[in-house]
This record gives C-alpha cells, sequence and structure tokens, in this order.
C-alpha cells in the first residue's frame, strides 16, 4: 500500500494495492504536441506522487497523470512526494516518465550513436530503453548503424514524440550583441570543412576554429573549452583553443608544465608529433605547444628533442620537494 505522507507509515516492500481506479487511462494527456499540456514530453519535471497503479506509480495532478513503471518506482516513496522524473512516451504514445536519465533533453545538443536504421528513420541511442527516432525528414545524408552525429533533440510537431533533428543550423541564430574577443565559451563541433571545424557556440550559434597545417582539425563530437578569436562584419565567428596573448602563453605554459610534473618529468611529444596527438593529450594546439615549450627552454627549465619533451634535472628535484 502507498500510504499518504502525513500517516508516517512506509510502502510495504514487494506489496501493492490499489485504492483508486486501477486502469492507466490518460487520454487527458494524449502525447499531440510540446508545449500544449502541463506534462512537459522530453523534459526532467519534478511531479507529485498520486496514487497507485498495477503497473507503477501515478504522478502528476488530476488534469494531467503520467505512469512512472514499477522499475524505476525508488525504495520508500510515500503518496505526496515529489519525484524528479523524465517524460517521453510509449510506443501508444502515451507521456511516460523514467527516473532514468537521458544524454540529452529536448532543446538540447548531442553527440548520439546511431543503433539502427529502420523503414521510418534513424533510432539513436540517448541512454534510455527506447531508442530515440531521427526521421528522414529530419536527416541530412543517409546513416549506417554505429555512425556517430550531432543532432538537436526536440519535439515532433506532428506526433508531439522526442525526435531528433541533425539540421542543427536550424536551431542556432545570430551572435549575441555583447560577445566580445577573447570571451570563453563552450564548444560542441558538428561538423568538418575544409576549412577547419564547424561548432555549436554556448548553444547558442555557430563558429569556426581554423585548422593548422597538417592538423586534421577538431573531430566531430569534440566538446574543447573554446574562445572568441573575432567576430567578423557579417556577424561570422572565428574560434581558437587557447586566450589570445600574454593570457594564452601564460595559460599553455602551465599547461604544459603541469602535464610534464604529473608524467615524471618526461612527454613523449615533440616536433614530429602530430596535431592530433599533441591536442589528445594537452588539449593544444601544436603551435601552442611549440610557443609554451620554446618559453620553457628560454628559462632553460626543459630539454627539448625532436619527439619528447622533459624537465631538466632541477625542475624535478623542486617538484618533488613541493610535493
Amino acid at each position: 500500500m502507498l500510504y499518504a505522507r502525513d500517516s508516517g507509515m512506509r510502502h510495504p516492500a514487494g506489496k501493492m494495492t490499489i485504492s483508486l481506479p486501477d486502469v492507466y487511462s490518460l487520454e487527458v494527456c494524449k502525447a499531440s504536441s510540446c508545449g500544449e499540456q502541463m506534462l512537459e514530453i522530453g523534459k526532467t519535471v519534478a511531479l507529485e506522487v498520486i496514487r497507485e497503479a498495477p503497473m507503477g506509480l501515478i504522478l502528476g495532478s488530476a488534469e494531467d497523470e503520467v505512469l512512472l513503471p514499477s522499475r524505476y518506482v525508488p525504495h520508500g516513496v510515500l503518496q505526496g512526494d515529489r519525484l524528479e522524473v523524465f517524460l517521453y512516451t510509449d510506443s501508444e504514445d502515451r507521456p511516460i516518465a523514467t527516473t532514468e536519465k537521458p544524454i540529452a533533453q529536448a532543446d538540447e545538443f548531442a553527440f548520439l550513436r546511431v543503433s539502427s536504421v529502420t523503414q521510418v528513420g534513424a533510432f539513436l541511442d540517448w541512454g534510455l530503453p527506447k531508442d530515440l527516432l531521427l526521421p528522414f525528414r529530419y536527416q541530412l545524408h543517409p546513416l549506417r548503424p554505429d555512425q556517430q552525429l550531432v543532432v538537436r533533440v526536440m519535439c515532433d510537431e506532428v506526433s508531439g514524440r522526442p525526435v531528433a533533428s541533425a539540421k542543427v543550423e536550424r536551431f542556432l541564430t545570430a551572435p549575441p550583441e555583447d560577445l566580445q574577443v577573447g570571451q570563453s565559451v563552450k564548444l560542441l563541433v558538428y561538423e568538418e570543412t575544409d576549412l577547419g571545424s564547424k561548432a555549436i557556440v554556448d548553444d547558442l550559434f555557430t563558429g569556426l576554429l581554423y585548422r593548422e597545417a597538417g592538423d586534421r582539425g577538431v573531430p566531430v563530437g569534440a566538446s574543447p573549452a573554446g574562445y572568441v578569436q573575432r567576430i567578423r562584419p557579417d556577424g561570422k565567428v572565428d574560434l581558437m583553443l587557447a586566450p589570445s596573448g600574454k593570457a594564452g602563453m601564460d595559460s599553455a605554459r602551465q599547461t604544459l608544465l603541469d602535464a610534464l610534473t604529473a608524467a615524471g618529468g618526461r612527454l613523449e611529444l615533440g616536433d614530429r608529433s602530430s596535431p592530433e596527438e599533441i591536442r589528445s593529450r594537452l588539449a593544444l594546439s601544436k603551435k601552442a605547444f611549440k610557443r609554451a615549450s620554446g618559453a620553457l627552454y628560454r628559462e632553460r627549465r626543459v630539454r627539448i628533442g625532436d619527439s619528447s619533451i622533459e624537465l631538466v634535472d632541477s625542475q624535478l628535484v623542486d617538484s618533488d620537494s613541493a610535493h
């Protein structure tokens, strides 16, 4: 039995007693759209426990109800408790709740893997038992299983179901008027071009990370920290992975010094290392790495080889004594 919160009694383990209608009938909250009802499909919400049902708990209110299946019901829940749940739809388009959290929810971007392709579209693994549909009309090109891509999670205007769209630029706007050169920003790379990597910036607008000579660019799905390098007259934004000027040099220098210390004084990175290897190890561009290593060399703090860099003995002693 599910006891009321003020009764001071807990849910007896393994028992389920129905005190109100025992049929899960949710016609009032049939998912027809995402914005016309209290239940926000595709979102994480906090809902009140109303009553038990044969298949779990009913959450919400008298006007809008949703089932939380038994396998997701936390132990010791009382009637009147509020639970944080994610809402999506079942095979009959009825809202259903889960305490599991997806990789992304409605109105968010994510880098997801294709789990299967069917006659209705591609299905993406988004961390829930029911995969997320990417309909053909929202695809940019044919997809195959295990392929990964950046998508926008949204509610379909026709079915009301959470779906994905690979046409991410539709959801991006112009850069904000108060955007500043040198400003730190959050990035999600969604496309590689001949010039470099296009990234979603702060979930709002697009920018470009130019590739260096010999560099394949930042891969799709990467989420590095970035900085605004330039705002063009046409509103396009150029990005960089490290701050410019003295601040950028100081940051790269300290990053390299910290990595050397953590590695025991030596890194197998040098002038012969690829830009991708340097970026994966240090989150620095090869240009920033060379400038930082050059600065440390001029300070006589490191020795530099073609494929390695190491702290001089005095620096190792200093670093050991500091710990």
